[in-house]
This record gives C-alpha cells, sequence and structure tokens, in this order.
C-alpha cells in the first residue's frame, strides 16, 4: 500500500504471522518542485513505483523464504533485468515484427498507404499479446495467489475510503474487487496511448525501424506522465459519465487481474493499511482519500 508520506508491505510468513514493513516515500518531489507539475508528476511516480516494486519484491519474498534461501540484491537484480528485456521485446519488439510480417504477406504495403490504420493493426496485436499473457498466467496457481491478494487490497480500500471498521468477513461481503485507482487501468491507458504515439512518430519522424523503435521506447516515461493524469482525474471525477465509460476497458482487464480474495489474505491486505492509514488521517491536504496498490 502506499500513502501520502509512506508506503508498506505486509505478508504472510511460513509460521502464518503477518510480517509488516513501513517506510518512508522517496523525497525527490519535495527537493525539486518541478516534478509536480502534470505530467512530470507522472514520471516520476513511474520511477519511484518501480523503485519501490523491487524493493517490496525483495522484502516479500525473503520474508517467504528460509534464512539461507533468500535473495540477494545481485540475484533480484539480474531477474529484473532479464525481466525488463523481455518486456521490451514482447510488447514493444514483437507487435512491430509481428506486423510487419503481416503486412509484407497479406496486406500489401499498408505502413506506407495507411500508417493509421497500420498502426491500429499494431496496437491491437499489442494489446491482445498483453491479454492473452494475463490470461495465461491467471491459471499458475502462484500467480492465482498473487491476484488474489491484488482483489483483496481492493476491498479493503474501498473499505477504508467508506470509512468502515476493517473486519475481513464485513469487507470480504460489501465490496468487489475492481478499483479505478489501479495499476491495471494504468497499463490499459499506456497500451492505448500507443497506438497514437506510434501513429505519430511514424509520421513525423519516419526512418528505419529501428530509430522508430529505440524512439518508442524512449516516449514509455511521457506516456506514463499522461496516463497517471488520466488516472487522477478519473479517481477525482468516478461519478462523471465520460470517466464511467472510459475506465471501463481497464475495469474489465482488472477481471482476471484481481480475484476474490480468502479472508487471511484480507486480514494481510489490512495490515498494510492500517501501516499507511495513520498518515492519511493526519489530513495533510496533499494526501489523496486514501492509499493505493
Amino acid at each position: 500500500m502506499r500513502g501520502p508520506a509512506s508506503w508498506s508491505v505486509a505478508c504472510r510468513k511460513p509460521d502464518e504471522t503477518i510480517a509488516v514493513e513501513k517506510h518512508e516515500l522517496p523525497k525527490f518531489a519535495e527537493r525539486h518542485p518541478l516534478f509536480k507539475k502534470p505530467m512530470l508528476r507522472g514520471v516520476l511516480v513511474l520511477g519511484e513505483s518501480l523503485a519501490i516494486g523491487i524493493k517490496a519484491l525483495m522484502i516479500s519474498a525473503n520474508h517467504a523464504l528460509e534464512e539461507e534461501e533468500q535473495l540477494s540484491d545481485k540475484q533480484l537484480s539480474w531477474t529484473l533485468t532479464i525481466a525488463m528485456v523481455m518486456f521490451s521485446a514482447v510488447f514493444i519488439a514483437l507487435p512491430v515484427l509481428g506486423t510487419r510480417a503481416l503486412e509484407r504477406w497479406v496486406i500489401g504495403d499498408l505502413s506506407e498507404t495507411n500508417p493509421l490504420l497500420f498502426n491500429i493493426i499494431e496496437g491491437g496485436f499489442r494489446i491482445g499479446i498483453f491479454v492473452g499473457y494475463l490470461l495465461v498466467i491467471s491459471f499458475f496457481k502462484d500467480i492465482r495467489r498473487v491476484f488474489q491478494y491484488h482483489g483483496a487490497e481492493h476491498k479493503t480500500i474501498y473499505a477504508y475510503e467508506n470509512g468502515d471498521e476493517l473486519i475481513p468477513a464485513e469487507i470480504d461481503a460489501n465490496y468487489p474487487t475492481l478499483h479505478v485507482r489501479c495499476g491495471t487501468n494504468f497499463l490499459f491507458i499506456v497500451l492505448f496511448l500507443t497506438i497514437v504515439a506510434h501513429f505519430v512518430i511514424d509520421l513525423v519522424v519516419g526512418g528505419p525501424l529501428l530509430l522508430r523503435l529505440g524512439i518508442r521506447i524512449a516516449a514509455i516515461p511521457l506516456l506514463a506522465g499522461f496516463s497517471y493524469e488520466v488516472i487522477k482525474l478519473a479517481s477525482r471525477n468516478e461519478d462523471s459519465l465520460f470517466f464511467r465509460i472510459s475506465m471501463l476497458p481497464g475495469l474489465a482487464l482488472q477481471r482476471i487481474t484481481t480475484k476474490p480474495p480468502s479472508l487471511d489474505q484480507i486480514e494481510v491486505a489490512i495490515a498494510a493499511m492500517e501501516a499507511v492509514a495513520a498518515d492519511v488521517d493526519k489530513g495533510d491536504a496533499t494526501a489523496p482519500s486514501a492509499p493505493v496498490s
């Protein structure tokens, strides 16, 4: 859970106790107020979230493993580096190459005659790969458990936002697993915006395919910054018909990335929530209404 001034990790240890760690958020924006501006704040939040996510992954993994099996920083760094390379290959390069192959063998020189349609096909290919990937991994036992914890987070956040007492059974009975202020929504918006951004890049920049791929990768922080602003605006206007409709694809995708949790999983989410809730309750005017997952 991430609050206005801190973030926390809670996880169930092998002895069934719940371990909780709480850390202060980075102070980079306080030292450099420029990064509180729209767009730039989204880029900063993305960078901070990646750094926090890596640290949280290390904390949770080491609590789950026996002491002699715990991961080192080097092992985790190599794992994440390989993951980032695979992400770039599968979700950035593969859709381009796949659409190029389709263009060459089936539909002709579409990138020259109709670049917008070419990018729509490429974007659809990318979203299809992403959704297919999520569907496949959702059948893995361990990943399904992760998705259940994701659902527990959302249910707990809803209960906190509504001022309810954090009781696992009541949280489970009264709240859904889908939440507009979620990383799944964020990812879908980024993927959708790539269709427009890549069309502009191809139209304005042109040039060799490798050059355009490099520019597309470099544009990811800007797309993330814009997507953050969309999510932030949506969370403040959840009753607006426009935003309720625009959030539907991301919410639909959460039906894959969140699963109904067990009561003991909700207990872990409550522990993480309580660790950061005190910061929200202090009445910080810049704080969001509740922590986010």
